[in-house]
């Protein structure tokens, strides 16, 4: 097993790695994290000591784990443990946890809900939906459509927004959320005919 020196010298190479492999220089780094460009360069080097408040900001900018930097043992279990988030009438399942970026999530919607007329919301970024199973009513703008299994919706989480279950069942929901207004790559063409 490493000691803890070796963990810490591992780190340098580490972070050049994945500037290097975004394709970003040390000022690119420097503006995203405020770590001025001649710390970086040590810590790359490994003439600095990488601390939490500087690994912090990096793990944010490339987009990976803390315990990534660091390589942190394997737990063992390639699980995602993750808590789901009740809110109103949806469970929200999280299924990555990387930060930043796109974010997964599994959303179950209760039976007949809202059973109060719906409020739509507006928040930052881009949402893409794959109903798994039950109804899904989306209010986006003036618009009223109702999702079966297997149909699949995308919009601008700008537009005034809600969504809901019609259906005497829980509807499930695969959705993919990005709070920078990240957008999903969907290689199907979308229906033109209405449905009948």
């Amino acid at each position: 097993m490493a000691n803890h020196q070796d963990v810490l010298k591992a780190v340098g190479p580490r972070l050049r790695a994945l500037r290097l492999k975004s394709r970003r220089t040390l000022a690119d780094v420097s503006e995203a994290t405020g770590i001025s460009i001649s710390t970086l360069s040590r810590l790359e080097s490994g003439l600095r000591r990488p601390t939490l408040e500087l690994l912090l900001p990096l793990a944010e900018t490339y987009q990976v784990h803390l315990d990534e930097l660091v390589k942190a043992p394997a737990t063992g279990d390639p699980r995602i443990h993750l808590t789901p988030l009740r809110v109103r009438g949806s469970t929200y399942i999280p299924l990555t946890r990387r930060p930043g970026g796109v974010q997964a999530y599994k959303q179950v919607i209760a039976p007949n809900w809202p059973t109060a007329p719906p409020e739509l919301s507006v928040h930052p970024g881009y949402e893409w939906m794959y109903v798994l199973s039950g109804q899904v009513r989306l209010l986006l703008g003036d618009q009223d459509v109702t999702l079966s299994v297997g149909e699949v919706a995308e919009f601008d989480t700008n537009l005034p927004h809600f969504v809901g279950n019609p259906g005497p069942h829980p509807a499930e929901i695969l959705s993919l959320f990005g709070r920078q207004g990240e957008r999903m790559h969907v290689r199907a063409r979308p229906r033109t005919a209405d449905r009948g």
